[in-house]
C-alpha cells in the first residue's frame, strides 16, 4: 500500500503542486494539508481518495503560491497626512524644523497598499483547477500502488504455494504418527497392567479405553488439514480478486489458528517440525499481506 504521486498546476496568477503518498494501514486514513483559505478542498480530496483507494494511511499535501502581479498600487491616506501636518505646523510655530515630504510619507499610516479584492468566480475557478490536480496526484498514487502490487503478487503466491506443500507434508506426517500412537498406546497398556493376572482388574478396561480415546483424539489432525487446504484455495482466489487485503489479513489469522492446533495435537517430532515451519511461512505471509490493498 506504499506509493507516491505528484501533480502540478497553475491558473489566474496562482501556481501549486500536490503530493499524495501512502503507507500501510489496516483501514483507510486520509489526511489533507493545504494553505490557509483553501479548506473546502479537504472534502474534495477525501472523496477523491476514497473513490480510488481502500486501505492505507494517505496524506495529500497542497502547496500554493500567488504569483507577483507587478508593482503594487500605493495611495496616500489624506486624513492621516492632514493630522500629521497639523501637529507638524504646531511644532514649527514653536521653533522646530518643519518636517520634509519624505519624512511625512514615512510616518505610519500615511502610505497604504490596498489589498486586492479577488473575484469570487476567479477564486472558484482556481479551486476547481486545484481539485483536478489533486485527482491527478491521487491517480498517480494509485498507479504507483498497483505497480507495487504487481511485483508483490509472485511473492504472495510463493508463500501460499509453500503453505500448500507443507500442508501436504503434514498429512503424510499425520499418517506416520498413527504407528507412533499405536506403540505409545501399547506402552500405556503395559504400564497399566504389567502382569497378565491384572488384565481383569476392576476398572482397568475403562481406563484403557479412556487412554486410547485420548491418544486418538490428540493424534487426529484431519480436520485441521482439511481447513488448511480450504484456506489455501481461498487465498489463491483472493490474490486474483483485488481489493482483498482485509480478507487476506483475516485468512492469515485462520491459517495460524489451524497451524497452532496442528502443533498442539502433534504426537511426533516430525509433524511438530512441519507445523513449526508452517507457522513461520504463515507469519511471513501475514507481514506481506499488510502491503495489499
Amino acid at each position: 500500500m506504499t506509493g507516491f504521486g505528484r501533480a502540478d498546476g497553475a491558473q489566474d496568477g496562482w501556481s501549486w503542486s500536490v503530493e499524495a503518498r501512502s503507507v500501510n494501514g489496516r483501514t483507510l486514513d486520509i489526511r489533507f494539508r493545504g494553505p490557509p483559505g483553501f479548506d473546502s478542498l479537504e472534502r474534495l480530496a477525501r472523496a477523491s481518495a476514497q473513490a480510488r483507494l481502500g486501505r492505507g494511511q494517505v496524506t495529500v499535501g497542497l502547496q500554493a503560491k500567488r504569483l507577483e502581479s507587478g508593482t503594487p498600487t500605493v495611495r496616500v491616506n489624506q486624513a492621516v497626512l492632514d493630522h500629521y501636518l497639523i501637529l507638524a505646523n504646531a511644532l514649527a510655530e514653536q521653533g522646530t524644523t518643519p518636517p520634509s515630504a519624505d519624512g511625512l510619507l514615512a510616518l505610519r499610516g500615511v502610505l497604504e497598499i490596498p489589498e486586492e479584492v479577488e473575484d469570487p468566480e476567479a477564486r472558484a475557478a482556481v479551486e476547481a483547477a486545484m481539485a483536478l490536480t489533486i485527482d491527478a496526484a491521487l491517480d498517480a498514487l494509485k498507479l504507483s500502488r498497483e505497480r507495487e502490487g504487481a511485483q508483490l503478487l509472485p511473492v504472495l503466491t510463493g508463500f501460499v504455494d509453500r503453505i500448500a506443500a507443507l500442508t501436504a507434508e503434514a498429512a503424510v506426517r499425520a499418517d506416520e504418527q498413527t504407528t507412533a500412537v499405536r506403540e505409545r498406546f501399547a506402552r500405556r497398556m503395559t504400564d497399566l497392567a504389567p502382569n497378565p493376572s491384572e488384565a481383569g482388574a476392576p476398572g482397568l478396561a475403562d481406563r484403557i479405553v479412556l487412554e486410547a480415546a485420548a491418544l486418538a483424539a490428540r493424534a487426529d489432525v484431519r480436520e485441521e488439514l482439511d481447513r488448511l487446504t480450504a484456506h489455501v484455495a481461498s487465498a489463491r482466489t483472493l490474490l486474483h480478486q483485488p481489493p482483498a487485503g482485509r480478507k487476506l489479513d483475516f485468512l492469515t489469522q485462520e491459517f495460524m489458528r489451524e497451524a497452532n492446533t496442528l502443533c498442539a495435537k502433534s504426537a511426533t517430532t516430525a509433524l511438530t517440525a512441519t507445523g513449526l515451519e508452517l507457522k513461520a511461512v504463515i507469519e511471513q505471509l501475514r507481514e506481506q499481506v499488510q502491503n495489499v490493498e
